[in-house]
């Protein structure tokens, strides 16, 4: 099985996926950023899109690393990853699906200003970092149009990471 944590950038995947697989026993937290930072690498570079996810590749190699590792592994993938294009989801999930890899996909949401505060105290990336404010719109644009119908919504406006993640293992549990 997968644990999708989507979100917008900012929105805490990573410190609540790392906290879900406490959570939830023979899981493994895998982060889908790793493949699109493997074709980074590439030299010379592929062509340029401004985003790994528009990347053809990107999104058959995600599915078909978590394929590979639930194979060596069993249990359960917790992958926090924003997908905010609504094909590029399709596409993982009708891949994930070819393979009988069940997928709970969730949301963290949070109100614009309650993100706006977390980017503005962000130590990752620091202060108003202009990369995760560049995806507050997209991210509301998903969120209007299909994202929310998509996943299961974890309001997270007024709830500790522990808090976003307790609920989101006892879904998956439940």
């Amino acid at each position: 099985m997968i644990v999708w944590i989507n979100g917008t950038h900012g929105a805490g995947k990573t410190t609540t996926a790392a906290l879900v697989q406490r959570l939830l026993p023979d899981s493994r937290v895998f982060d889908a950023e790793k493949v699109g930072e493997t074709l980074m690498d590439i030299t010379p570079g592929l062509p340029w899109t401004g985003n790994f996810q528009h990347w053809p590749p990107w999104r058959p190699l995600v599915v078909e690393t978590a394929r590979h590792v639930l194979d060596y592994t069993g249990g359960t993938l917790v992958m926090p990853m924003t997908v905010l294009v609504e094909e590029y989801w399709r596409e993982i999930g009708a891949g994930l699906a070819r393979h009988g890899i069940p997928v709970r996909h969730f949301v963290l949401h949070a109100d614009r200003e309650t993100l706006r505060g977390r980017i503005a105290g962000d130590t990752v990336l620091g202060p108003d970092s202009p990369f995760r404010l560049s995806h507050l719109e997209p991210y509301a644009e998903a969120a209007r149009t299909w994202l929310h119908r998509e996943a299961e919504v974890v309001d997270t406006t007024h709830l500790t990471p522990a808090e976003a993640a307790l609920r989101i293992a006892e879904a998956v549990k439940g």
